[in-house]
């Protein structure tokens, strides 16, 4: 039956164990609001009506007190993150540090965003609230520079160990085309860094960035983010 073969098709079974994650579910709400962030800078720019506005600031809103929600009491999992690259004695130096200096920006980051949750779903209001995001947002934007120099690093890295390789010999190609799948790794998460950064770095008045290109940079970071949970739950 046409109904059997939809049910026990493969993609299927696939989608059910990425929406299982909550990172998979994480990044298709973040995708969505940021594209709703977009789409409502957008309709104001072309002067539509505000009730063709509000659907989209409505998810844009929920959807942000949803993904906080959801991160709450992540922060320890990037706090152990940071444990574990500063106890490793086989990661390179540069890499090592870039790598504790992201995780624990990350998780001071969702340590603040936690505490301002209260305040942002309006069950307790705080005075502070305001000043202990914009110091999420500071602490997010340097694991950010962390993550971006150490990918910038890597690429690198790989450049050095491609000039060394003998792509006559059957080693080589193999080792080549292997470093072509890390390089494009690499470079796939370099480019949601970069686009991640126009986020905090937006809020915090480092660049002087609209609503629509904040939008768009977090919808393709975002998108980056469902490809690679995708991906990783084949």
């Amino acid at each position: 039956m046409v109904a059997d073969a939809v049910i026990y098709h493969p993609s299927v079974a696939h989608y059910l164990r990425f929406v299982a994650t909550t990172v998979g579910r994480d990044k298709l709400l973040r995708t969505l609001q940021y594209f709703s962030r977009f789409y409502a800078w957008y309709l104001l720019r072309t002067n539509n009506p505000a009730r063709v506005v509000a659907p989209f600031e409505a998810i844009k809103k929920q959807f942000g007190l949803t993904r906080k929600a959801l991160r709450i009491g992540k922060n320890v999992e990037h706090f152990k993150a940071a444990a574990t690259a500063a106890d490793s004695k086989s990661m390179d130096p540069v890499l090592k540090y870039c790598a504790v200096g992201r995780q624990l920006g990350y998780a001071t980051y969702l340590s603040l965003d936690t505490i301002t949750y209260l305040d942002a779903a309006g069950i307790r209001p705080m005075a502070s609230a305001k000043r202990l995001q914009q110091e999420a947002y500071r602490a997010w934007f340097v694991g950010l520079v962390f993550n971006t120099v150490a990918g910038a690093y890597t690429l690198w890295q790989l450049w050095q160990r491609e000039q060394s390789i003998d792509k006559n010999e059957g080693e080589g190609v193999v080792e080549s085309k292997k470093l072509v799948r890390e390089r494009n790794a690499t470079n796939l998460q370099l480019i949601s860094d970069i686009c991640d950064l126009a986020v905090p770095s937006s809020a915090l008045g480092y660049t002087n960035l609209d609503d629509g290109l904040v939008g768009l940079a977090g919808t393709v970071s975002s998108l980056v983010g469902v490809w690679a949970t995708w991906k990783k739950t084949a």
